[in-house]
């Protein structure tokens, strides 16, 4: 007899074919969900309204501080990615290095230590010498208002000044106006998108920082994961067919690519696809996505050294605390 599960997650290209039904999940009756904002997803499984989830990384860090944490992860990582493109700053602010934001107004996106945010963070304290306190933060969307995400722990360090943008306000316009110097957010700003001259990347060659990055830390950050209610994570074989299932799908995808080369990718729209393609190849290896623990130990565990670090986690957890027993070996 199937098991029936709520599975949610956002509907990436290496998570169709779950959707679509080319990958299914041993001993599984699933149904799945998605949402166009995949902050909705996150406040639905703290809402418990799923079984399965595609769940952002502060967002279940954050449940461990609560009484009685109510999840456990999967090494599954659906969303990841280099995070330098995702600073941006005034133009006329005088921010041409990450040691230039000391002193200066930066907004962030959704909340203090949104999942860019902490790894952002994180490399400025560790590469730069900035750490959180030495700056002033103003935390609001990007280029729509967005209240505040009460369904989810708040923490701030002690010495650290941060406040919610206005109602109505947006740290896009914030941005181009002045009102504030910089910004580390997961959406680029559409004014810069449109050609303001008035914003610009922190790192404008970003893609070079960000390969030098991975040559040196091995890192290739992560931003969710999946969560299943610590009741479910004691059925060993279960997560073990989740995770399989994750894993199919994922390849799937990833083999596309490695077939697609042979026809220079003639099916891609992006001109010049297939260079791009073999250069991350060279550089991230055959399983450029990893997921599993081991291949990604060295990425989790940066990222809760760093949660720690902000303030956003009362103890130093490690990959242990949080990943489902049966798949720490994963």
């Amino acid at each position: 007899m199937s098991t029936p599960l709520r599975v949610a997650a956002y509907t990436y290209e290496h998570t169709e074919a779950l959707f679509d039904g080319r990958v299914s999940i041993d001993g599984v009756d699933a149904t799945f969900e998605t949402a166009p904002l995949v902050s909705d997803i996150f406040q639905r499984t703290i809402e418990g309204r799923y079984d399965v989830a595609e769940f952002g990384l502060t967002y279940f860090l954050r449940t461990f501080d609560l009484e009685d944490s109510p999840f456990l992860a999967l090494p599954i990582f659906p969303n990841r990615n280099f995070r330098h493109s995702a600073v941006f700053v005034n133009t006329a602010a005088g921010v041409e290095k990450p040691q230039d934001l000391a002193g200066k107004t930066i907004g962030e996106f959704a909340m203090f230590g949104h999942d860019p945010g902490v790894w952002m963070k994180g490399i400025f304290s560790d590469e730069y010498g900035l750490t959180p306190d030495q700056s002033r933060w103003v935390i609001g969307g990007t280029d729509h208002p967005i209240p505040s995400f009460d369904w989810v722990p708040q923490p701030v360090p002690e010495g650290v000044d941060v406040r919610h943008a206005a109602e109505g306000e947006t740290l896009g316009a914030m941005l181009e106006s002045g009102e504030i110097d910089a910004l580390i957010s997961v959406d680029v700003p559409q004014a810069l998108l449109n050609g303001s001259t008035k914003i610009a990347r922190l790192f404008p060659e970003y893609e070079s920082v960000e390969r030098d990055y991975y040559r040196r830390t091995g890192i290739f950050p992560a931003m969710h994961i999946v969560a299943v209610p610590r009741e479910l994570a004691t059925q060993n074989d279960l997560m073990i067919s989740i995770y399989r299932a994750f894993c199919e799908a994922k390849d799937l995808t990833q083999q596309k690519y490695r077939n697609g080369a042979l026809k220079q990718h003639m099916g891609v729209i992006t001109p010049w696809f297939s260079k791009h393609f073999e250069e991350n190849r060279q550089l991230l290896g055959e399983d450029w996505w990893p997921y599993g623990l081991e291949a990604n130990r060295k990425v989790v565990d940066t990222f809760l050294r760093y949660h720690h670090e902000q303030g956003l986690s009362k103890r130093l957890l490690t990959s242990e605390d949080i990943i489902v027993p049966a798949l720490l070996g994963t």
